[in-house]
């Protein structure tokens, strides 16, 4: 693959870490449903950010499997219709594997705009099934957890390749 100037060759991500990763970010949206806020709807979904952010630099560890798996886990948890969430997020991951090569050619703060569309896609489709579900409009409050999501973007991006940006076995006789 032909890399952007100036992009930094970076390790292979540890399956363990991604795992990880992505099982403390469905804690985080359980500990956020139960919390202070309740399920407002301007309340991000970090898990959707990680899914979309390991299915463009991990797709084939991370894919559209993964997310209903996990969509699924939420929609337990909220106790809303079964398959809400797994198909949104399997959409998102769907679109975010099919633009993944075009997306790392951008500068992360570039990428979070190109990642906005994925995550209002997700709570579009999470809106029109709750609204075909009989649910009630949540307010327009729900047009804030896609453009907060995708400034969390940047953020998540930092951390999560921090691990693959460390050098292998530094030591003095080495560039890398």
């Amino acid at each position: 693959m032909i890399m952007r100037p100036g992009q930094q060759l970076l390790l292979p991500a540890n399956p363990v870490f991604i795992g990880v990763s992505l099982v403390l970010a469905l804690l985080f949206n359980m500990a956020e449903n139960i919390g202070l806020w309740g399920r407002a709807p301007w309340v991000p979904d970090l898990l959707a950010v990680l899914l979309v952010f390991w299915s463009v630099h991990q797709p084939q560890r991370v894919a559209i499997g993964t997310a209903f798996v996990f969509g699924l886990f939420m929609d337990v948890h909220q106790v809303s219709l079964l398959g809400l969430h797994a198909l949104a997020y399997s959409v998102m991951s769907f679109l975010a594997i099919a633009m993944h090569r075009r997306l790392l050619w951008f500068t992360v703060p570039s990428q979070a705009m190109q990642v906005l569309p994925l995550f209002v896609v997700a709570h579009l489709v999470q809106f029109v099934l709750r609204m075909l579900g009989g649910g009630t409009f949540p307010g327009w409050s729900i047009l804030l957890a896609p453009v907060i999501e995708a400034v969390l973007w940047p953020l998540v991006s930092i951390v999560l390749l921090a691990p693959q940006r460390m050098a292998p076995d530094p030591d003095k006789t080495r560039p890398l």
